[in-house]
């Protein structure tokens, strides 16, 4: 990707995440620019979400490191939905279910993610990127994007004007959203533990949840966002129901760009000789556990 394609894909996930908070913000509060004009307030959250990635970036970029790569992604969730939800001084109970769901989920993620790559020693990821200072902006831009739309519908409903009451639907909302992180840690600490064996049965891991699928951790990450989505979806109305693409935004994301299709090729690459991986790869959903096996 050249120079100019780059900044053009830059400048897009910054409109794009703008256009999205803009939609959020419609019942909202309003920061006002002057006299006689206001902008939503998610606006100038997600503004402060890029401000945090490229802020980060630089130290990152000299030092030519990913180790804080994820870190910067949690604390950017925790500033985003923590801070929308202290600056709307509505204090409702769905709006503290979701900033504490989020932010439960984003500090998880961020510090496990954080502890892999400094145990690992890097992330492959940014091999080849984090050399090149357009790319490695783009990747620190593109996470960004990532918080505003995954968190989107979860922060448009914290700071909607319209607030309802708890209903059976929340809590069946709540139970997707413990089952989808129970799934997610429970995947994340089997690989964990399988990797740290000395005598591994097969070189790749297929015990536990990984016996049902090849990728049990992104199938919880997935059900949990739904659970979010359905939590948020009462305090929303017009522009803002466009914000409950962020779970369909999750699913994309893992399974068409950065999550599944990166590993399904380094799998492909490392084991695709042994006929111990074609059965396993043949025989166990990508996604969708198969608890029948």
């Amino acid at each position: 990707m050249s120079k100019i394609q780059t900044s053009l894909v830059l400048f897009f996930v910054v409109l794009i995440a703008l256009l999205f908070a803009w939609a959020g913000g419609q019942y909202g509060p309003q920061f006002n620019i002057g006299e006689f004009t206001a902008v939503p307030l998610l606006v100038m959250a997600v503004l402060i979400v890029f401000l945090i990635q490229w802020l980060a970036f630089f130290p990152a970029y000299i030092k030519k490191t990913e180790h804080f790569y994820d870190l910067v992604g949690g604390v950017s969730y925790l500033v985003f939905v923590g801070g929308m939800f202290l600056a709307t001084y509505q204090f409702d109970m769905r709006s503290l279910l979701l900033t504490v769901l989020v932010s439960i989920w984003a500090l998880r993620l961020s510090l496990f993610l954080f502890k892999r790559v400094g145990q690992d020693g890097s992330d492959s990821r940014f091999d080849s990127i984090k050399h090149d200072f357009m790319r490695f902006l783009l990747a620190w831009t593109v996470q960004g994007l990532w918080i505003i739309v995954t968190a989107g519908c979860a922060v448009t409903a914290i700071s909607s004007a319209q607030k309802v009451s708890l209903t059976m639907i929340d809590v069946i909302a709540i139970l997707l959203w413990i089952l989808g992180f129970a799934i997610e840690i429970i995947a994340d600490q089997q690989k964990r533990q399988f990797k740290r064996q000395e005598t591994k049965p097969t070189p790749f891991i297929c015990q536990g949840l990984w016996r049902y699928s090849r990728h049990p951790n992104y199938f919880g990450e997935i059900i949990l966002w739904f659970g979010i989505a359905l939590l948020a979806l009462p305090a929303l109305q017009g522009w803002q129901y466009m914000t409950l693409l962020s779970p369909f935004f999750v699913v994309l994301l893992l399974t068409k760009i950065s999550g599944i299709p990166l590993l399904e090729a380094k799998a492909d690459e490392r084991w695709q000789g042994l006929d111990e991986y074609q059965h396993y790869k043949n025989n166990t959903p990508v996604l969708l556990p198969n608890f029948l096996k």
